[in-house]
């Protein structure tokens, strides 16, 4: 058996973009053991991927708001301790920067990565052991398999496979989720767009759920909640509970945001909104039903997702 590391933090789309890469090294190279480094805030998501046997916490976004706290240097000395312990045979960075690169740095293993004409941040080539070249114009999903396969010895099959089992309802109530938050308020969609395809829905008779992981974005899902009648707001929860959400949806629309791209991980019928930047590189990619609207063009109308809603819908 042959013990492997992937390395790849954040974000929370980059970690669900990750997951064919390891789906395909768990079927081409049969024995492997998988291990991954994540941001502990997505640890839960990189626990839902089956061939994954542990995965290691890393908490660099709350160490460098908090660099001058002795708890943080006792969190980071224990962090290394715990990457230090394993004899990795291979270590594969697929995030390629200087950050993600110091973390495989402290791995015992070889280390893969990205050579300098493929990286954002090309310093972090001179940390690893092996370079590849990846080109920079592939969608993010098709560059982390190559990068993987081009470690581990083998080409990637043409199906895109996230390798997520899609966990068992909990009632029988037809819904579908509406993702309105996302990181940047120029991604936003316009509220009454929002409200006028929660409508819709509701008029389908499938109930609207709204889930949020900020202040911010709750008091848009309630307000978008008080427009749309008998529409419910998910309570605050782990990823792992939204993405089981997200999973047994009839239908997901959502705008420029982590959690669409498990819509397509779980092939679940999906409408992506995109307002102000492009899909080409990091949109939604998968074998479910999906449609892309939109782009750094300017955003769909509410008569545009809705047409497309009712084709996914059948």
């Amino acid at each position: 058996m042959s013990d492997i590391l992937f390395i790849k933090t954040s974000s929370l789309g980059d970690v669900v973009h990750q997951m064919p890469a390891v789906t395909d090294a768990a079927r081409a190279v049969p024995g492997l053991r998988l291990s991954w480094v994540v941001e502990d805030a997505f640890a839960p998501l990189a626990r839902l991927h089956p061939s994954v046997a542990e995965v290691i916490p890393v908490a660099t976004r709350r160490w460098r708001s908090k660099l001058t706290a002795r708890a943080t240097w006792r969190d980071i000395a224990d962090f290394g301790t715990r990457l230090r312990e394993p004899e990795f045979d291979k270590v594969i960075d697929t995030q390629g920067l200087i950050r993600s690169a110091i973390i495989a740095r402290l791995a015992h293993g070889e280390r893969h990565g990205y050579d300098a004409s493929s990286i954002r941040e090309p310093l972090a080539a001179r940390f690893y052991n092996v370079t590849h070249q990846v080109d920079r114009a592939l969608h993010a999903v098709t560059r982390n398999r190559r990068l993987t396969g081009l470690s581990l010895g083998y080409q990637p099959a043409d199906e895109i496979d996230y390798g997520l089992i899609r966990p068992p309802r909990t009632n029988d109530e037809a819904y579908a989720v509406l993702l309105h938050g996302t990181s940047r308020t120029s991604k936003e969609w316009r509220a009454e767009d929002w409200i006028a395809i929660g409508r819709w829905l509701q008029d389908r008779r499938l109930h609207v759920v709204l889930p949020w992981g900020t202040d911010a974005e709750r008091q848009t899902a309630e307000r978008l909640s008080a427009a749309i009648a008998g529409s419910r707001v998910l309570p605050k929860q782990r990823l792992d509970l939204t993405a089981q959400v997200i999973a047994n949806a009839a239908l997901v629309v959502g705008v420029d945001t982590g959690l669409m791209h498990l819509a397509a991980a779980f092939r679940v019928p999906l409408v992506g909104i995109y307002v102000a930047t492009d899909p080409g590189l990091t949109g939604p990619v998968g074998s479910g039903p999906m449609t892309v609207l939109g782009g750094k063009n300017g955003a769909p109308s509410a008569a545009q997702a809705i047409e497309a809603a009712e084709r996914l819908l059948g």
